[in-house]
């Protein structure tokens, strides 16, 4: 059969597989699966194993299950599993079939009952805290529990009491019997079942004893028919249990395969579920989707492009080793996207009046919408010889090579004309109040006629007459420098994470339609959005390019 090139050693090692004839029974049919536990919001950590998934679904004309690993309903809702759907959807990635570990929870008992005839598992009645202190070291064999060597009668009858609710919640577990030498302590008599009188947020008060993640897991995968179990390096050492359980279950082969990567890691970023619902729950962010939360949910409300996302997952590839990723590449990820699909427009961010005092009337100026789609369309701008100017385009006492305005230079209002600064107004603290110019009426842009009048550089504007005040909102990481990767998150937290403050901007921005990405002229990219009724610009990401320095 003619095979698709691989390009990363995941792909390599299917690609021998059916090379082999491993799959001849099934078709040659690869599927896959994405398994999130519903407890929290998707984040940027996991575009990787989605790109990587769905990549191999792609390539090999596949299935792809999305299944919510819900085994553990003290955390689990549906705001949660919603909000999955939803990202993944905001992606472009479609998947074959929706299930939930918690469809298989009378499969996934009955495999534990077999465990239990088959000697392969048994009820231990120690506390979490002397399990611990029983499973040994790594370089020192655990010791075997004293309910070890229970009788198969006896485990059926315990568990069958588990699971009718007849103990409280800790009192009993059913724990794998494998090996308590085992120089992989996963191996060492794992509890596979706990008690737990919590309600499922689908299976209600059915259960009161509930599967762990490294059975459940696995078991699912087989049950679906999935070929290759992709995850991250963390469950490498997770792997002999995976291949255990399945195997003691009895399934036919061709079984799963479980394959490991390196995670995603980001300097400056928090991607850990439990710390980031604790930023939520302790109203640090304004929610799961706030804009600077790593989440799906807080990138698409931020406004970043989900092409930017898998462009990044990309070029960062497919690795086997661990390694920490610099933001500043993420950044021009989203950077170099927007550049392609974003309006140009204009606002001023630190405002200062500058008037033309030999210019009268108003008038409509062409501004062209993006110089880089190829297709030279403009939108209108009005004009009245009034407007505002950012304050650091305009230098009473200029640095040397100064291309913006000073007095006696000229410089470029964009896409309108020349003007000349003649004097300032300053008010009672010394600081610039009004800048007074005079411009060139043959200079106008556009215009065919030559003139000699020249500036040295361009700066933006906002018309005073007709300019709109606008919120801005503006964002650095919530986590503080990567040079700190070794203190608790909450040291890291930068509590001036966003800035706020007030502008001037362009009407055609500030009654626009919201969620619209612009550039703003050496400002940055940022989308329009309402809160309470009031316009807000909100910052999508800075025009300044660290990652090609």
């Amino acid at each position: 059969m003619q095979l698709p090139e691989a390009t990363n050693f995941i792909e390599q090692i299917i690609n021998e597989e059916l090379e082999a004839g491993k799959f001849e029974s099934r078709g040659n049919l690869i599927q896959v699966r994405f398994p999130p536990e519903p407890n929290g919001y998707l984040h940027i950590g996991h575009v990787k194993a989605l790109c990587i998934n769905f990549g191999v679904k792609e390539k090999y004309h596949g299935k792809l299950n999305l299944r919510m690993d819900d085994t553990n309903p003290a955390k689990e809702d549906y705001e949660y599993v919603n909000s999955i759907i939803e990202a993944i959807k905001w992606l472009g990635f479609e998947y074959d079939k929706l299930v939930f570990a918690s469809d298989y929870y009378d499969e996934l008992y009955a495999i534990a009952e077999k465990y239990i005839m088959e000697g392969n598992a048994y009820v231990c009645d120690l506390s979490a805290e002397e399990i611990t202190a029983t499973r040994g070291t790594l370089t020192e064999p655990g010791t075997n529990s004293p309910y070890r060597n229970r009788s198969v009668e006896e485990n059926l009858k315990l568990f069958r009491e588990m699971k009718a609710g007849k103990y409280p919640d800790g009192a009993k577990v059913l724990r794998a019997k494998i090996d308590m030498s085992s120089p992989n302590i996963n191996m060492r008599d794992p509890v596979i079942y706990r008690i737990a009188h919590v309600p499922h947020y689908r299976q209600g008060d059915k259960w009161c004893i509930y599967p762990m993640y490294d059975y459940a897991h696995p078991l699912s995968d087989a049950i679906e028919g999935i070929t290759h179990s992709l995850c991250s390096l963390e469950f490498e050492n997770h792997r002999p249990l995976y291949d255990w359980v399945i195997e003691k279950a009895g399934f036919p082969a061709p079984v799963p395969r479980q394959i490991e990567f390196a995670r995603l890691n980001i300097t400056n970023m928090l991607m850990s579920k439990r710390y980031l619902k604790k930023l939520v729950d302790e109203g640090f962010v304004r929610g799961w989707d706030d804009p600077r939360m790593p989440t799906l949910m807080g990138l698409k409300n931020r406004g970043v492009p989900p092409e930017a996302l898998k462009k990044f997952c990309a070029d960062v590839g497919v690795a086997k080793n661990y390694s920490v990723v610099s933001l500043a590449q993420l950044d021009e990820c989203i950077r170099d996207e927007l550049n392609k699909t974003a309006e140009r427009a204009m606002a001023v961010f630190d405002p200062v009046k500058l008037t033309i005092t030999n210019y009268s009337g108003e008038e409509e100026l062409d501004f062209e919408i993006n110089p880089l789609d190829g297709s030279g369309a403009t939108r209108k701008v009005k004009f009245t010889g009034t407007v505002y100017i950012d304050r650091d385009d305009f230098a009473l006492n200029p640095p040397p090579k100064y291309k913006r305005l000073t007095v006696g230079s000229n410089v470029r209002l964009k896409a309108a004309y020349i003007v000349r600064c003649d004097d300032v107004v300053l008010d009672e603290n010394g600081e610039v109040k009004e800048i007074l110019c005079t411009y060139f009426p043959e200079t106008r842009s556009g215009s065919e006629v030559k003139s000699e009048v020249k500036a040295k550089g361009v700066i933006h504007w906002v018309d005073a007459k007709y300019g709109k005040d606008v919120q801005v909102r503006r964002y650095k990481p919530l986590l503080k420098d990567e040079e700190y990767p070794d203190q608790d998150y909450a040291e890291r937290l930068d509590k001036e994470s966003e800035t706020i403050f007030y502008a001037k901007c362009e009407p055609y921005v500030a009654e626009g339609e919201d969620e619209k990405p612009y550039q703003f002229m050496r400002t940055g990219y940022y989308k329009k959005c309402t809160d309470g009724g009031e316009a807000v610009l909100s910052e999508i990401v800075t025009l300044k390019d660290n990652f090609n320095k």
